[in-house]
Order: structure tokens, then C-alpha cells, then sequence
């Protein structure tokens, strides 16, 4: 089929779609590469993307698609494990505008939802109701329901209401010969009305009553009897005593028979009261054992962690705080109890012994280690050894006898010389491992294709599941004979041939898959190029920009949409390409050559690079720590050396080098501000106010007014030139707390805004500049403190990064610190009794947080009010330009404006000069610095 593939008319295929649908249809290079892979480990390179706006949308591209005898893949948000997400098809992604709760019916615990709607909207949705749709896997911050339908997904509430096959009601699907209609359950007067009504419906469910009848004994005899048996198709559901349920059926079936266009799901009851209890064993079979007792209690969750994932996580230095609230031991189970009232809940929980966890933000941080640990793990330190990977990712057993299967699990893993951690769904017996198996090379693959044919035996062995939440796909599909008979193969394959006899929807996974060895994206053939860059790239996980790139696994947090800074392109376009991952695999294609072929030069990466605010949010929010603002910077510092660079280069890019120049002349700089022509000369949108110049800089008004301890104050170039009051500021409150202020011996600027346009080389001599003058209060020991986050930043780290052999960037990267660093450490408590909303910087919230700031205003007496606010949209230049005006604004209206309009009359503090600017511009506030908050009046 792939071969055959090659005679596609690529260039016809989406001119037709395009003409023939309204919305948009994407066949370029550039998507492709973002669409090849997802958090597999498979890469397939897809024909083209369609973005439907609505059903209508689906439908047609179908007919088309069809009309080409092309194949086709529905893909939500890509966070399969197994491979179901990325094949040579054309790929119909509902996520970016079919991603609606059309109806909740309470009375009924129904709700109506468009495939694309992620899985915590409808949560969100359904709680308003005092309802929840159960299944919840640790991506329900950005799967899609028509994912997990697919996929059957899980998720840890699975013990309290089953799967998702347990909690769909009805589908409307589309077939691949246009076939539409709704299905569900199937009484015998409906069915015979199905028949007598005639065409594509009636044939279809006419052989599906065939198979039931025909295989009906050897289902009931050789379907596993647990409750995550995801392998395979639900056939199950077909029998009579499940009611002929056709929507079930599909439930799993991973895109390879028909299209979910709108589905009805069941919500139930949600827990209004809910605690936890964690229980510690010396090792993750003791936690096994365990869990036959705990069941007996009835919680609603049961979730087991290993020693590998918490120990991975203290070797990083990562969510120390968090692991510190679990109990000494090497394995752990959370379990979770809900009721009707705390009192009921904490009765429950109580029974099991051990502490019991009311507070609803500790409980909320102790499941965030379940949800992101084994992605933070996900890369050795060192790039020492192989990398964990998915290869055998969910197995599920009966939960009774989770303890001895666990222990033979690990012999076998022992005795292949692997490594694994194990964590997962122990309530309902699902194992997840992540296990660093060998996928670059022939030997290793053949050693691992031994391995997974003995764990899919012993799985079998224990009556369990080859996959217990993630799907077949590729990675599962070719061991599938092991788990079911010959009879049952059969079956599968005529419920497929029922539902798609042309076999192209989603080939080549689940039945009859393509080997799990072959279409790998870190397989033998991956020979990526070595690039020379600017950046050293060195991390704890190995260094270069290959390595760099491998950061991302493919987990998708960036498309998240509710919570944390990352990723706000994504968040306002919708667009994968400008997701965090979207960029990273677009970056990985270019250094694999196939797809991407320009490398520095592609035109694709520049377009996607361009909408990355280099926020660096992915840094702290990513669990892999991708780092898409240097990527952003190193890229566009080769890309430019053959293109020319954009106006807002010379002179946003380079606003260090003229703001002293121009601050000579402030009233004339103003007045053409004014007028618009420096606007049009900067290529900024004319929406937008350009900063003021000050009528004197702060360095203009300075005079040291002595003290006992000396410290320098970085008068970075926003703060002298636009916001001297800021400076002013700063130094009033310093000197306040005994300290003599002084500056750097000359004006010099840490050339942040370089960064944004690849200007590196510049960069970095402005950093040798700095160092230059500081050398000598360097040496003095002095502390430096930097107002500007931005600035901060590039000190703590671009300046590693650039010159990280440099012995006086060492010193610099020691000395500095925020002001509210400083002012923490001199314990200032002035008296202010004042409400401060705080918009903290991008950069601050991914490398040193925010808390020394919120101390500091807490001590003086301020009612602090800090919500989860994520980017501004302003990002330095990035909200200043035209084709960014709009989703800068779109960014900013996504939490920042609501949050302050629920704060009229609370001060707004912002460190950032950009946030300040977007805040005062969209918001008609005005704002202050920390320093101006403290300043004694």
C-alpha cells in the first residue's frame, strides 16, 4: 500500500480539497514535517492536513479522499503512545475548530461533544453540573475526545466508571464510501428497521450480526475478563447481552473503520469531596500485593510509582518540593476516595491507614508527579546509555494478581538486560514501563523483538491485555496472534472489512499492522547532520543541537489549554506547527534531510520559528525541558546569514545600540512616534503606541547617596531610557535597606532583544561588553541586580550558553540577582497594606520563579493576588508586529485581561517592560515594578 501510494497526485489531492471545502487544507512541507510523528516512537510522513471547520468539512474530504482512493487518518492530539497518530494518509485533525460541548443534558448525565473537544473542557463543562466524564489519562489537559474514543483511553478515575467504552452512548460516523449516520445500541425492531430502510447502513450492520452470531462463542471464551482489556477489536459489544451496541464496537477501533463526527457521551457523578492517601512499600511488588486490600475499600483511584521515576526526578533537581510530601519508601500508591462530604471521604480513606490528604493544591501537586514523571524522565542524564522508551508501554492484568505478575515482569527484564521503571493504573491492573530498549540499531531491534514476543506470552499467561489504555497501533498490532486465536484474527479482520473493505482508513495499524520495528523515527536509518551552532547546547541529558532537538518526546503538554505559560502560539492559533512540539519536529526534519531539504535555509522552520514568542516557557513547563527559545535564536542566526532579515530587526533587534543615541533627542523621537513615521520605518502595527523616551535617562539623574554594603545596579537599557522611575525607584528602596547603590562604570545593554532576531554574533559581543565593564565590581564580590526579567535572564541563561567556558560569565551568572532576590535575602518588611495583582515575566516563571517577589510583598503586608496568568502576548517585539498583532491580543485575552478585570482596584505590578506595555495598552491600567511598589513615598 505505501509503495502504491507513490502514484498520488499530491498537488491535485489538495487542490481539490481546497476548492472543494471551507477551511483550511495544508499539502506544504512544512506541515507535513510537524504531522509526521507524535509521542510514539513512529514516524510516517503524512500526504496533507485538513483542518474541517465543521462536519460538512469531514464529509467532504472523505468524498475526495475516497474519489483518490487515498488513505485517510483522524488525528486529535497526538499523544498515542502506539503509532495510531501518524501514517501516509491525509490527516483530518478536528482539534483546532471542532472542539465544542454542543449540549449537557444533568437530568439524563448525557453531554454532546465534537470529536475535537478536549477531554478537561468537557470536565470543566460537566462539573458545573456536579458531573464528570470519568476516563481521564494523563494528557486530559489536551486529548481530544475523538482521540480517546479511538484509543478507548483510561486514565486513573477508570476504577470509579470504566473506560471510555463504558461511558459512550451514541457515535455519528462517517465511513470511507460516505456512509453517515448515528449508531449505538441496537434493539431487534431497530435492527430490522436498519434492514427494511436498505443501502451501505443495512449491509454493514447486517455482516456485524453475521460476526457476532459466527464468533459469538469464541469471544465469550477468549476475551480477557478484566476491565482494561483495550487489544483488539470490541467485538464483545456486538453480542446480545451487550445490546448489539455498534458505538461501543467502534470504541478502540483507532481510526481504522470509520470517522467519529459527533459522539454522546455518559457523565456521572462527580465527587464533590475528594482526598488522598499515599502508601509506602519497600518495593513496587509489595505495592502489588497491596491492592487486592485497597480495592476492598472502594476508592475511585489507585495509581502505583516506582523508585525509578522518583529517584530520575531527584537526579534532576525536578518537583523536589512535591516528592517531599511522600512518605519514605521505594514504591507508592495514591489513593483517592470521593464522597458526598469531607467527613465521608476522609471515614474511607482512613481505613487504609497512613496519613490522610485533604488540602486540594497538595493533592493537585502529588498527582502532577504521576502525570509528568516518566516524561521527565524520559532522557538520561549525560545522554549516558540508551534513553527510555514507549516500546512496551501499558500491558494490564488482572489487578488481583498484579503483585507476582510484576515480579516475573522484571525477571524478564532482568534477564534481557534492560532497565525499567513501573508505574501505572494499579487499580485496574495496567502496568506502564518505560524501558531502554535498543531502537537504533539491527541488533538491538532483533533483541527487542524477543523481548516483546516473551512479555506479550507472559502477559497472556496472568489472562491480561497486550495493551491496558494506550491501543494497538503499530507497536501492538503484530503481536496481537499471541494474545488472541486464529478464530479471533479472523474476526477482527471481517469486523475491519465490514467497516472499510477498501483498507484505507488508517492502515497498517491495529489488524494487520506494519511490524512494529519498521517506520521508526530514532530507528537504524536515522542519520541526522551535524550542524555547527552558536550555542554550546550543553544539558544535563547531552549536548548539541541534535540532542537539543531529541528533547521533545512527542507528550504534547505545549498544546495544552488550560494552566502554565506554554505554549501561547498554540494556544492562539491552535496550529500544531506552532506548538512546541510542532516546532521541534519541524526542526527534527530538517536535520534528517528528507522532507525538510534546506536545512538553515528551509523557509517552513523560519514561518514556525517566527510565531515562537520565546517566552521559554517550555523550559519549566515542558517535562523534558525543550528549550524552543534558543532553537528560535540559533536558527535564525543561519537562516538570515543567506536571507535578509525583517525591518523590525534594525530596529527593535538593535534598540540597544540606538536608544542611547535617540534618548539625546527625546521631544523629536516622540513627536515622529506620534506621527506614525516611526512606526512605518520600525514595521511596527500601527494599532500599537511605541514606548516614550524619557526627557532623561535614569544614569542622567543618578547620585550615589552612599550606604554600607555596596551593590550595582544594572541600568539596563528599558529602565534608563523609557522607565528612569523604575531605576529611581529601585535605588531609593536599596538604599532604604543600607546599601550603597552604584552603576556599571558605562551605560551597556545585555542585547536580550538580539535573541529575538538571531543576531548571536552580536550577542555575544555585547555579553564580552558586559563583562568588560562589570570586570572590576566582579571582582569586587559585588551582588548585581538586574530590574529587567528579560535582561535577567540572558545572564542566567544565554550567557552559559554562549560563552560557558568563560570564567567571568561564571561570576556574573553568581552575582546577580532580582531585586526581589535581594531585598528577601535583607529580610526589607516595609508596611504597606496594599493589593498588589501580580503579572509575573515569561522568562522569571521558567528559571527562578516568582516567589521571591510575592515573599517580599506578603511581608510588607500586601494582599497578593497571583493567578496562573501565563503569557502577556507581548514577548518583547513579538506583539509589535503586524501579523502578530492579533494573536498577541488573542494571547493576552486568554487569562491575563479576565484575571484583571476581577481586580479593579488592585495595583498592577509587572517586572517585565513588555508586560507592562500590553497590560497599560489592551488593559488602560497602569502599572508599576516591584521596586515602585516598595519605594518609600
Amino acid at each position: 500500500m505505501q509503495e502504491s501510494l507513490q502514484m498520488v497526485d499530491s498537488q491535485r489531492l489538495g487542490a481539490e480539497l481546497q476548492h472543494a471545502l471551507q477551511c483550511e487544507v495544508r499539502f506544504d512541507d512544512g506541515m507535513r514535517a510537524a504531522y509526521a510523528a507524535d509521542a510514539s516512537n513512529y514516524r510516517q510522513v503524512p500526504i496533507g492536513v485538513v483542518l474541517p471547520r465543521s462536519v460538512e468539512d469531514v464529509v467532504g474530504a472523505m468524498r475526495i479522499c475516497a474519489q483518490h482512493n487515498v488513505p485517510v487518518l483522524a488525528r486529535g492530539g497526538a499523544t498515542s503512545l502506539n503509532g495510531q497518530t501518524v501514517n501516509v494518509a491525509v490527516v483530518i485533525d478536528c482539534s483546532k475548530h471542532l472542539d465544542r460541548v454542543l449540549s449537557i443534558d444533568a437530568a439524563a448525565g448525557r453531554a454532546r461533544v465534537e470529536p475535537g473537544v478536549v477531554c478537561d473542557t468537557l470536565r470543566d463543562a460537566a462539573e458545573q453540573h456536579g458531573l464528570t466524564f470519568a476516563p481521564d489519562p494523563a494528557t486530559h489537559s489536551r486529548c481530544t475526545l475523538g482521540g480517546m474514543i479511538g484509543n478507548n483511553s483510561c486514565g486513573p478515575h477508570s476504577v470509579m466508571a470504566g473506560t471510555t467504552v463504558d461511558n459512550i452512548e451514541r457515535l455519528e460516523v462517517l465511513t470511507y464510501d460516505g456512509a453517515r449516520f448515528w449508531c449505538g445500541p441496537t434493539s431487534e425492531t431497530e435492527y430490522q428497521e436498519i434492514l427494511r430502510a436498505g443501502g451501505r447502513r443495512a449491509e454493514l450492520y447486517r455482516r456485524l450480526k453475521g460476526i457476532a452470531e459466527k464468533y459469538g462463542d469464541a469471544i465469550r471464551k477468549g476475551f480477557p475478563k478484566i476491565k482494561r482489556r483495550v487489544s483488539g477489536y470490541n467485538l464483545d459489544q456486538l453480542l446480545p447481552e451487550n445490546g448489539f451496541n455498534v458505538a461501543r464496537a467502534l470504541v478502540g477501533s483507532e481510526g481504522t473503520c470509520a470517522l467519529t463526527l459527533q459522539a454522546e457521551v455518559r457523565l456521572v457523578k462527580s465527587p464533590p469531596e475528594r482526598v488522598l492517601v499515599v502508601l509506602a512499600f519497600p518495593d513496587i511488588y509489595a505495592a502489588g500485593d497491596a491492592v487486592p486490600r485497597i480495592l476492598a475499600a472502594k476508592p475511585i483511584a489507585c495509581e502505583g510509582l516506582d523508585e525509578a521515576i522518583i529517584g530520575g526526578l531527584r537526579e534532576r533537581g525536578l518537583r523536589l518540593d512535591d516528592i517531599a510530601l511522600l512518605p519514605p519508601g521505594k514504591a507508592w500508591l495514591m489513593v483517592e476516595f470521593g464522597a458526598d462530604t469531607r467527613e465521608e471521604a476522609v471515614l474511607r480513606a482512613a481505613a487504609l491507614g497512613g496519613g490522610v490528604i485533604t488540602d486540594k493544591a497538595m493533592i493537585g501537586r502529588l498527582w502532577t508527579i504521576r502525570e509528568t514523571g516518566a516524561s521527565a524522565t524520559a532522557l538520561n542524564l549525560g545522554a549516558k546509555g540508551i534513553d527510555p522508551v514507549v516500546g512496551w508501554e501499558d500491558a494490564a492484568v488482572d489487578p488481583l494478581r498484579l503483585g507476582d505478575y510484576l515480579r516475573e515482569f522484571q525477571a524478564l527484564v532482568d534477564r534481557y538486560d534492560y532497565r525499567t521503571s513501573l508505574y501505572g493504573h494499579f487499580g485496574d491492573g495496567c502496568i506502564h514501563a518505560r524501558i531502554n530498549f535498543d531502537l537504533r540499531t539491527g541488533a538491538g531491534l532483533e533483541h527487542w523483538r524477543r523481548f516483546l514476543a516473551e512479555a506479550a506470552r507472559l502477559v497472556v499467561k496472568y489472562g491480561g491485555s497486550l495493551s491496558g489504555e494506550h491501543g494497538d497501533g503499530q507497536a501492538k498490532g503484530e503481536l496481537l496472534p499471541i494474545m488472541f486465536s486464529a478464530e479471533l484474527m479472523q474476526a477482527f479482520r471481517e469486523f475491519k472489512a465490514a467497516w472499510d473493505p477498501r483498507k484505507r482508513m488508517n492502515p497498517g495499524k491495529l489488524i494487520d499492522a506494519r511490524p512494529f520495528d519498521a517506520d521508526l523515527r530514532l530507528g537504524p536509518h536515522y542519520r541526522p547532520v551535524t550542524l555547527k551552532t552558536n550555542f554550546q547546547f550543553r544539558s544535563e541529558v547531552g549536548d548539541g543541537f541534535t540532542r537539543a532537538a531529541e528533547h521533545c518526546i512527542g507528550m504534547g503538554k505545549c498544546r495544552s489549554h488550560a494552566g502554565g505559560t506554554m505554549c501561547p502560539s498554540y494556544r492562539a492559533t491552535r496550529e500544531e506547527r506552532y506548538s512546541t512540539r510542532g516546532r521541534a519536529r519541524l526542526l527534527s526534519e530538517m536535520l534528517r534531510g528528507e522532507v525538510i531539504t534546506e536545512g538553515w535555509a528551509s523557509t517552513e522552520v523560519r514561518e514556525a520559528l517566527d510565531w515562537c514568542l520565546a517566552c521559554k516557557g517550555c523550559r519549566s513547563d515542558c517535562p523534558t525541558h525543550t528549550d524552543m527559545a534558543a532553537y528560535k535564536a540559533e536558527f535564525l542566526s543561519h537562516h538570515y546569514e543567506t536571507h535578509r532579515r525583517p525591518r523590525q530587526a534594525w530596529s527593535m533587534g538593535r534598540i540597544g545600540e540606538w536608544a542611547p543615541l535617540a534618548s539625546r533627542f527625546p521631544g523629536v523621537v516622540n513627536a515622529l512616534s506620534k506621527l506614525g513615521i516611526s512606526k512605518a520605518l520600525a514595521g511596527v502595527s500601527a494599532e500599537r503606541t511605541l514606548p516614550r523616551f524619557a526627557p532623561r535617562t535614569f544614569r542622567g539623574q543618578f547620585t550615589s547617596m552612599g550606604g554600607k554594603e555596596r551593590v550595582v545596579l544594572f541600568d539596563d537599557t528599558f529602565n534608563n531610557h523609557f522607565r528612569p522611575q523604575t531605576a529611581l525607584a529601585a535605588q531609593k528602596v536599596l538604599e532604604s535597606t543600607g546599601c550603597a547603590v552604584e552603576l556599571p562604570a558605562q551605560h551597556v545593554c545585555c542585547g536580550r532583544p538580539y535573541y529575538d532576531y538571531g543576531m548571536l554574533d552580536q550577542a555575544k559581543r555585547a555579553l564580552g561588553r558586559v563583562l568588560e565593564v562589570l570586570a572590576p565590581q566582579l571582582d569586587a564580590g559585588l551582588p548585581v541586580v538586574v530590574l529587567e526579567p528579560g535582561c535577567l535572564s540572558v545572564f542566567r541563561d544565554e550567557l552559559r550558553q554562549l560563552m560557558p567556558d568563560d570564567a567571568r560569565a561564571q561570576q556574573l551568572f553568581r552575582q546577580v540577582v532580582s531585586l526581589g532576590e535581594l531585598l528577601r535575602a535583607r529580610h526589607f518588611v516595609p508596611n504597606l497594606q496594599t493589593k498588589v495583582f501580580v503579572q509575573s515575566h515569561c522568562h522569571q516563571k521558567a528559571l527562578w520563579g516568582a516567589q521571591a517577589d510575592l515573599e517580599v510583598l506578603r511581608s510588607a503586608g500586601c494582599e497578593v493576588i497571583a493567578p496562573d496568568t501565563g503569557c502577556c502576548g507581548m514577548s518583547g517585539s513579538f506583539g509589535y508586529k503586524p501579523a502578530h498583532l492579533e494573536a498577541s491580543k488573542r494571547i493576552a485575552d486568554l487569562a491575563l485581561l479576565p484575571a484583571l478585570s476581577k481586580a479593579p482596584d488592585a495595583v498592577v505590578m509587572a517586572n517585565g517592560f513588555s508586560c507592562r506595555e500590553q497590560i497599560e495598552s489592551l488593559a488602560g491600567r497602569p502599572t508599576l515594578h516591584l521596586a515602585e511598589v516598595l519605594a518609600p513615598k
